[in-house]
């Protein structure tokens, strides 16, 4: 969908974190057509929920990094959608209701008879599609450099995210677009211990403490009047 600021442009949103935090801490933890918990919210602001599917995808389906695209998409009608060797394509639509995909994930792999308002299309009229702005939404490409690096680069990642978005909604003062920053700093640090080969469960439970307690050093830095990032 985009999020709250979909509307914005890269500048506009940057120039409105400058100028008007507090608008931007209020907006943030809104969406337009979903209602999915402040969490998921705040990720799909950053843009973080859709970097993560990325990750997930790739693990799920086997697919390379390289074929698979995020597409903003502002309806929320389509949910996904595969394209074949011979360039038709096969999409999954709905209505944003999040009781469907929730249905699913326990009645798979069927389907039930439910007693909600069928997909109209004629109703929605048009669906739009444009391509993510990664300048304006950072966490995307953190999402693949995390993903292409592999082992547990991916864990660092949403751990740091989980940090930083569960600060950023105690409202201490962390900056919107100091969400990336924390991420992207907590995942340089982790690159000289990266593992990549024969990764246990206690591998990702110590580096998802780790980058936990790497984004609360760096929040503690930032308080201090520290200048953390470049």
């Amino acid at each position: 969908s985009g999020g709250a600021f979909r509307d914005l442009s890269k500048d506009e949103l940057f120039k409105m974190c400058q100028e008007d935090p507090r608008a931007v801490q209020a907006k943030a933890t809104t969406h337009p057509n979903w209602d999915m918990g402040a969490k998921i919210t705040l990720d799909s602001a950053t843009m973080m929920n859709k970097g993560l599917e990325v990750i997930e995808a790739h693990y799920l389906f086997g697919a390379s990094y390289d074929d698979i695209d995020i597409v903003v998409h502002p309806q929320s009608i389509v949910h996904s959608m595969v394209e074949m060797q011979d360039t038709s394509c096969i999409a999954q639509l709905g209505w944003a209701d999040m009781r469907l995909p929730l249905v699913y994930s326990v009645s798979w792999p069927h389907r039930l008879k439910l007693p909600y308002k069928p997909l109209d299309l004629a109703e929605l009229s048009t669906l739009t599609f444009k391509r993510a702005d990664n300048e304006k939404y950072p966490c995307i490409n953190l999402a693949y450099e995390a993903g292409r690096a592999g082992g547990t680069m991916t864990a660092v990642l949403n751990a740091a995210n989980e940090a930083a978005n569960e600060k950023f909604r105690d409202d201490i003062g962390l900056g919107f677009l100091d969400i990336p920053k924390l991420i992207e700093a907590t995942m340089e640090d982790h690159k000289a211990d990266l593992k990549t080969s024969n990764v246990s469960l206690e591998d990702i439970l110590t580096c998802d403490e780790w980058a936990r307690a790497q984004v609360e050093a760096k929040i503690k830095e930032i308080q201090s009047g520290a200048q953390i990032f470049a």
